[in-house]
């Protein structure tokens, strides 16, 4: 048996208005190749860089959350290496004096130590074109700033590795410090693999890199396909040579690409157009009070304050905007039973907090899911405000709607913005509770259904679902169902 160690490299671009050394525009988003450039990025004869401060406090911020210790004096080095799509022929990067160091993200109960965080420029683009057998180079995210985590080997299994890259691409959409988009190449995944025999308490085997991994699928597959590949080579008695090796999506296998670099290869040595760089206590601080709830916090105070359980819990962390919306509509929902003179006790808080949570994971957030696709804005707020989202779960506790009605209104609140009152006025949706139409109805359905109707008086239970549902789409959906129930089952005994 053979024991895997795993550590992770992963590389995010940070939501900066201008790039790492230069005013040049730090967009994502520009299709146009090799508009966001400038000398500077570039690389042309006597440039010097500038540092962006907004990407230092950003990396800072970073580091504060994951609990490193942030250096009160850092530097800047130049990595040596040729690249097509590196325009200086070298990288502005940190080597020895990176900016945190130190760290943990805790992942399920386990803390895995992170090595160090720095900052540095990316790279450009290739753009591979079989048709015309070239490749092209777009230098518009040359000299973005990204920030590079580094973890201890001490991750153990794929699983284990797409939860952390998972968990930190969350952190960092919280912190607003990087949108982590990995199909945009805004977060990169880089893993380290070496397996040892299980119980040798020697050193550790001997490390292949995977470089560039996309996704989090890449991730876990990448990392399942080389344990086999490694534990294969070993047992048939060979070695493993290290290397860096590259994922192929499709057919789930690394490839071999080059033999590992070392750090000496890369020729470090400090950047002489930046000077070392020194931070305050009092810098530091001011950066760490801006951080805000982070998940795992999320995850204990919902849990504590709402009662939730972990799978809907995590739906509301994993998207942040849906769980702030749901807070909203719950204090909404609480207000409104202080102002109606409700008793408020444990109880019916949990039984409110449980329905609004009902509301808006069912067919809500399909709506939001279906726009998102759209490509629309996914904020709540900007489809049903959490007032009138509070309004129509206070309806739907009152029973002045059906659930059949509660479909047809969301949909509209949710095409128009309106508030759920005007919807069912306008559109003549308001719940019939008058027994004489409601018996009316029944009578209708009974007449209809005679010999269900006698199936049910012979002790087929299983028709009574079959009638009311009939007297309902008699009644449009408008029926109180409640109502239906228990006159139709008195009628019919």
């Amino acid at each position: 048996m053979y024991q895997p160690t795993i550590g992770l490299e992963i590389h995010a671009g940070l939501k900066t208005k201008s790039k790492m050394f230069c005013s040049s525009a730090n967009n994502p988003d520009e299709q146009k190749p090799n508009t966001n450039i400038c000398p500077i990025c570039m690389g042309h004869p006597g440039i010097l860089p500038v540092i962006n401060e907004e990407a230092v406090r950003k990396v800072i911020k970073i580091g504060s959350a994951l609990n490193c210790e942030i250096a009160e004096c850092s530097k800047f080095d130049r990595k040596n290496y040729f690249y097509p799509d590196l325009p200086k022929g070298y990288q502005i990067s940190q080597y020895d004096m990176p900016l945190c160091k130190k760290g943990y993200l805790k992942v399920g109960d386990r803390k895995i130590k992170i090595t160090r965080i720095h900052l540095e420029e990316d790279a450009g683009k290739l753009i591979h074109s079989e048709k015309e057998n070239c490749s092209f180079v777009d230098f518009n995210r040359a000299g973005i700033p990204l920030m590079e985590l580094v973890t201890e080997p001490e991750i153990y299994s794929s699983a284990e590795a797409r939860k952390f890259a998972e968990e930190l691409r969350l952190i960092l959409k919280y912190l607003d410090i990087s949108d982590a988009n990995m199909e945009k190449g805004q977060m990169r995944v880089e893993v380290n693999i070496s397996i040892k025999k299980a119980g040798d308490s020697g050193k550790l085997g001997t490390k292949v890199e995977i470089k560039n991994l996309n996704s989090f699928r890449s991730v876990e597959k990448a990392v399942e396909y080389e344990i086999k590949r490694q534990t294969k080579v070993l047992q048939s008695g060979g070695k493993i040579a290290q290397e860096t090796r590259g994922w192929h999506d499709n057919k789930e296998i690394t490839i071999s690409q080059r033999s590992k670099e070392e750090a000496y290869d890369y020729r470090y040595f400090p950047e002489p157009d930046l000077s070392k760089f020194y931070l305050t206590k009092n810098y530091i601080e001011k950066i760490k009070s801006k951080i805000p709830e982070l998940p795992q916090s999320r995850r204990r105070r919902f849990e504590e304050e709402y009662g939730l359980d972990k799978k809907n819990i995590e739906v509301f962390v994993v998207n942040k905007y849906l769980g702030e919306y749901f807070e909203q509509v719950v204090s909404e929902l609480i207000n409104w039973m202080k102002h109606e003179g409700e008793e408020i006790n444990k109880e019916k808080s949990l039984e409110f907090i449980k329905l609004a949570c009902n509301c808006i994971l069912s067919d809500f957030q399909a709506l939001l899911k279906k726009a998102s696709d759209a490509g629309n804005i996914v904020n709540p707020r900007d489809f049903i405000t959490p007032e009138n989202f509070a309004e129509f779960v206070k309806m739907i506790y009152k029973k002045e709607i059906s659930s059949k009605i509660a479909k047809t209104v969301i949909v509209e609140m949710f095409k128009t913005g309106a508030d759920p009152s005007h919807i069912i006025e306008e559109k003549d949706l308001s719940q019939i509770t008058d027994e004489n139409e409601i018996v009316k109805a029944i009578d209708k359905v009974i007449t209809l259904n005679k010999s269900a109707a006698e199936d049910f008086k012979n002790g087929k239970d299983s028709v009574l679902q079959f009638l009311i549902g009939q007297v309902m789409t008699n009644t449009r959906g408008k029926a109180d169902p409640v109502l239906v129930s228990k006159i139709l089952r008195k009628k019919l005994q």
